[in-house]
């Protein structure tokens, strides 16, 4: 067995550590609300003009100016804009995890939270003062949600009981799916009754009352939280001491780049990501070009995989739980299970939409289906970092995550380039490309995965924080 714990009962559901991952959760729906904002307001940020390339001026038009502020963006611009908040995320994720090692969670995130939120509410007036006010804004931006994102996950290290990861978790990151859904339906609205300035200041209110409630409410280790129950504290306690534990040394580097366990996270990162990136992006160009719906019913499709993958993830998060606390499998066949799962449901759905969509409904189904069960990878590969190497799980959380991004970043591209050059057959291409990156990162992760501490990460569980 991959870990032994002596029977006791768990505290129930209406704990302090669940209350945390419900805080976390909310927290990753307007973190995520304020990262895909601008892509959405974007549609009422930009001027519309009249066959000379001037604004049209009427009465109408002047009084909604107020409402909604209107600007000269070109396409290149719009796309330098939409990208600047990448450039943020990607920078933080590695220092950050690292950092979160050694220093109070509960500052990193209240702060990062706080600070993306100040920032959102700024947007509009940084719009106002032209394009460069508005890029240094959005990348900013894009650092302190990196922050977010990269340190939540080391809360876990003190919090979770190893039989709770699983729920605890996928609770908490599913929130990134709900805020998108959220964000998708409401910003539309919100916009044609408010103006779009109102999406932003919305959304950054909400984020800063969030970062207050976390100052209050979270404490880096649950032995030192004065409302925690008694005996949810030593349940916390008593099963982490499982583990064994001494003073963090030096980060070991060397031992981290020979290890094939954190290689295998690292391709199943880079394959999740691949997969994710392109159905989050290009979900809205398949809808357009295979369903010829109209954009209202393109923005209510293109939301509905994320409402799917939300359910997902929070079903995946207890059945690893269950799986685990009756020994019914053992760590690391769960972990291959919803890998397995989360990888190979997307390409084979997406197959499906190739051979198999005869009407709009059944389009539909896969379509939701190849967009959402790649979630299941939250309760495999995304978390497998905790197992291995729990001391060190927010500075690997941050290699893997960069590593990720860059087939996030690859796969997006080369869909753009195969889209553009030959449209025909392009979406074969894409999803069979997709499918072999699926498969040959899921057989690495299946063959060198592991799910018990490794021998680099022991004897050094006990983190100094500042």
């Amino acid at each position: 067995m991959d870990n032994h714990f002596p029977p006791r009962k768990v505290p129930s559901f209406c704990s302090f550590r669940y209350g945390l991952s419900v805080l976390l959760h909310f927290c990753n729906v307007v973190i995520m609300a304020q990262h895909m904002c601008l892509s959405l307001t974007m549609v009422a940020m930009v001027n519309s003009t009249d066959a000379h390339g001037l604004p049209n001026t009427s009465t109408g038009e002047h009084l909604d100016h107020r409402k909604n502020p209107v600007y000269n963006w070109s396409p290149k611009i719009q796309g330098i804009i939409f990208s600047s908040i990448f450039y943020g995320v990607i920078i933080t994720q590695i220092p950050v995890g690292y950092l979160s090692e050694k220093y109070s969670i509960k500052k990193m995130i209240g702060s990062a939270l706080f600070l993306s939120s100040l920032l959102s509410l700024l947007m509009p007036m940084a719009a106002e003062g032209g394009e460069a006010f508005l890029l240094a804004c959005r990348v900013v931006q894009g650092a302190a949600q990196g922050s977010v994102f990269i340190a939540q996950h080391v809360t876990w290290v003190k919090w979770a009981p190893p039989l709770e990861r699983g729920r605890l978790t996928s609770l908490s990151l599913s929130g990134i799916l709900l805020g998108s859904f959220i964000v998708l339906l409401a910003t539309g609205f919100i916009c044609q009754s408010l103006g779009w300035p109102m999406v932003f200041y919305i959304f950054g209110a909400c984020g800063c009352a969030l970062s207050l409630l976390w100052f209050v409410l979270f404490y880096d280790d649950p032995k030192d939280h004065p409302c925690i129950s008694i005996s949810e504290k030593e349940y916390i306690l008593s099963s982490l001491n499982q583990q064994v534990s001494s003073r963090t040394q030096s980060l070991p580097v060397k031992a981290m780049i020979k290890s094939l366990p954190v290689w295998a996270i690292a391709f199943g990162s880079f394959a999740f990501h691949w997969t994710n990136k392109i159905m989050v992006l290009y979900t809205p160009t398949f809808i357009n070009s295979k369903l010829r719906v109209n954009i209202k019913e393109n923005g209510l499709l293109s939301s509905l995989p994320y409402l799917f993958a939300w359910s997902f993830g929070i079903l995946a998060g207890h059945l690893t739980d269950f799986f685990q606390s009756r020994n019914i499998l053992r760590l690391i066949t769960i972990r291959n299970l919803f890998n397995t799962l989360g990888l190979l449901l997307p390409a084979f759905f997406s197959v499906c939409l190739l051979y198999l969509s005869f009407s709009f409904s059944s389009t539909t189904i896969f379509l939701i289906l190849a967009s959402s069960t790649g979630t299941f990878c939250m309760t495999g590969v995304l978390i497998n970092g905790l197992d291995i190497a729990p001391s060190y799980y927010g500075f690997l959380k941050g290699v893997t995550a960069v590593i990720g991004m860059i087939g996030g970043l690859i796969s997006s591209t080369l869909c753009g380039v195969i889209l553009n050059q030959d449209p025909e057959s392009a979406w074969f291409k894409i999803f069979f490309l997709m499918a072999v990156i699926n498969v040959i990162c899921l057989l690495f992760c299946l063959i060198f995965g592991k799910a018990e501490i490794q021998d680099w990460a022991k004897d050094r569980q006990e983190h100094t924080r500042l």
